[in-house]
């Protein structure tokens, strides 16, 4: 398995878990200091930059370069 399929499916675990954080700090009702809106931002963020590494791997792969 290549280094970068690891490294997406590392960064969608990451993006999971700040969804996680994110809906536990909107439960708690604190204040944070990204708060929701910002850790599910980033989360977001993680999960369109895991997908671009996958596609990325997949049209490498599909050219027959990689």
């Amino acid at each position: 398995m290549s280094p970068r399929i690891m490294l997406a499916r590392l960064t969608m675990l990451l993006a999971v878990a700040c969804g996680v954080i994110a809906v536990t700090v909107g439960f708690a009702d604190k204040e944070w200091k990204l708060g929701v809106t910002g850790w599910f931002e980033g989360g977001a963020l993680l999960a369109i930059l895991s997908v671009v590494m996958l596609a990325d791997e997949y049209f490498e792969r599909r050219s027959g370069t990689g």
